[in-house]
C-alpha cells in the first residue's frame, strides 16, 4: 500500500499551544492537480498567518493542518477520519472539488464538523448536509453568465466536456439545464477522471462540430484536450467553468491559451481597487510566496477571511458547535467587496460570477 504523504502546515513559525484552533484541510498536494491543491492551502495559510500575527482569535492561534489526498477519493475518506478524530478539527476546509468532498461527508455528519468551503459550484455537494458551507456561486450561475457573455445563440451548437462519473454527469445535466432555456441542446463527450485526454475524446469533441465547447473538468485534462484539438485545425469558441482554476489552466496552455475564456468566482487577483484582493494581496506576499497570486489562492484567502469572522463570532472559545452556530447565523457578511449570505436554513452564501480571457503569457484578464 502506497505510504501516504502528510503535511503538517503551520499559519505562523511560533509552537501551537494545545489551545489552537484547528483546522482540517485534505487536498491534492502532489499529482497532475497539484498546483490546484497547494493553491488552495497557501490561500489559506497567508490569510491564517495574517490573523495570527496580529494575536489570533480570541488569543488563540489557528493552525491549519493540511494531509495529501493526491486527488484519490479514498484518501479523501481517509483523510477526514484523521482530521476529524485524530487532529479535532473545528472545521474542515477547502477540499478541491465535489468529488473528493463527498467522501468526507460521513464523518463531517457524525462529527458534527463545519465542512467550509469546498471549491466546486456542484449541486450536489449542497445537497449534503446542515454543517456544509459554500461561498461560491453555483455552476447554473456560471453558465448563465457565460451565455451573456456569448451573445445570441440562434443556431449554436454546444459540446460539454466533462467527467464520466456521476459528479460529471451532473455538471453535463446543469449546463444542459440553462441551455434548455435557449432551446439549446448540448452534446456530451465524457472523459475519466484522473487519466489521459485520448485522441479518441478529442474525435469526439471534433466530430461534434462545436461553435462553443464548455470545459467542466479539472486544467489538466481541459489543456491536453484543448492544446491536441488546436493542434488539428479545431476552431471553436472554448469557455471553462471556474472548477478547471482559470490561473493553472493558463499556465498550462501557455500560447493555446488564445481566445479560452473562463468563468471567475471571485474577482481578478489585479483588481486591487477591490479591499479583499488587496487585503489577500499583502498577506500573500507577507507569507513569503515569491509566485503571483492566483485565482485560487485568492478564493482560498477569502474563504479564509469569512471562516475566521465566523470565529471571532463564536465566542471565547472556538468549537465545532459554537462555530456552525456562528456561521449558519453570519447573515450577510462583506469581506471587502465580496459578499456572502448565511441564513440558519440557507449555508450557501456566494453569487460572484465574472468571465476571463485567458492570456498566452499565463494572465487572466477581464
Amino acid at each position: 500500500m502506497r505510504k501516504l504523504l502528510c503535511t503538517v502546515l503551520f499559519a505562523a513559525a511560533t509552537p501551537f499551544a494545545s489551545a489552537d484552533i484547528v483546522v482540517g484541510q485534505s487536498a491534492p498536494l502532489t499529482g497532475g492537480n497539484a498546483e490546484l491543491g497547494n493553491d488552495i492551502r497557501n490561500g489559506a495559510l497567508a490569510y491564517f498567518k495574517k490573523v495570527n500575527d496580529n494575536g489570533g482569535v480570541a488569543g488563540h492561534k489557528i493552525k491549519l493542518v493540511t494531509f495529501d489526498d493526491r486527488n484519490d477519493t479514498k484518501l479523501s475518506a481517509e483523510n477526514t477520519a484523521k482530521l476529524v478524530e485524530d487532529e479535532n478539527a473545528v472545521a474542515l476546509f477547502g477540499y478541491a472539488s465535489s468529488t473528493l468532498s463527498i467522501p468526507a461527508m460521513p464523518k463531517v455528519k457524525e462529527g458534527k464538523v463545519p465542512f467550509f468551503a469546498p471549491f466546486t459550484g456542484a449541486d450536489t455537494i449542497r445537497k449534503q448536509n446542515d454543517f456544509v458551507y459554500t461561498i461560491r456561486a453555483t455552476y447554473a450561475d456560471e453558465i448563465e453568465k457565460i451565455i451573456n457573455f456569448w451573445g445570441n445563440l440562434d443556431s449554436t451548437s454546444v459540446t460539454v466536456l466533462h467527467y464520466d462519473d456521476p459528479v460529471g454527469k451532473q455538471n453535463f445535466e446543469t449546463v444542459a439545464t440553462v441551455l434548455k432555456k435557449f432551446n439549446r441542446t448540448p452534446v456530451s463527450v465524457a472523459i475519466r477522471r484522473n487519466a489521459e485526454v485520448t485522441d479518441a475524446n478529442v474525435k469526439a469533441v471534433m466530430d461534434s462540430k462545436p461553435n462553443v465547447l464548455v470545459i467542466t473538468t479539472l486544467y489538466a485534462p481541459a489543456a491536453q484536450l484543448v492544446k491536441k484539438m488546436k493542434a488539428a485545425g479545431g476552431a471553436s469558441m472554448i469557455t471553462s467553468l471556474s472548477f478547471a482554476g482559470a490561473s493553472q489552466l493558463a499556465k498550462a496552455l501557455g500560447p493555446d491559451a488564445t481566445k479560452v475564456s473562463v468563468s471567475l468566482t471571485v474577482p481578478n487577483p489585479r483588481s486591487n481597487s477591490v479591499t479583499v484582493v488587496r487585503e489577500c494581496g499583502e498577506a500573500w506576499t507577507s507569507s513569503g510566496q515569491k509566485e503571483t497570486m492566483s485565482v485560487t489562492a485568492l478564493e482560498s484567502c477569502i474563504a479564509a477571511k469569512v471562516l475566521v469572522e465566523g470565529m471571532r463570532r463564536s465566542g471565547k472559545e472556538v468549537t465545532r458547535a459554537s462555530l456552525h452556530k456562528a456561521l449558519s447565523s453570519l447573515g450577510r457578511y462583506d469581506a471587502g467587496g465580496y459578499v456572502v449570505d448565511f441564513k440558519p436554513n440557507f449555508r450557501h452564501g456566494g453569487s460572484y460570477v465574472s468571465i476571463a480571457l485567458l492570456q498566452p503569457n499565463g494572465d487572466v484578464k477581464n
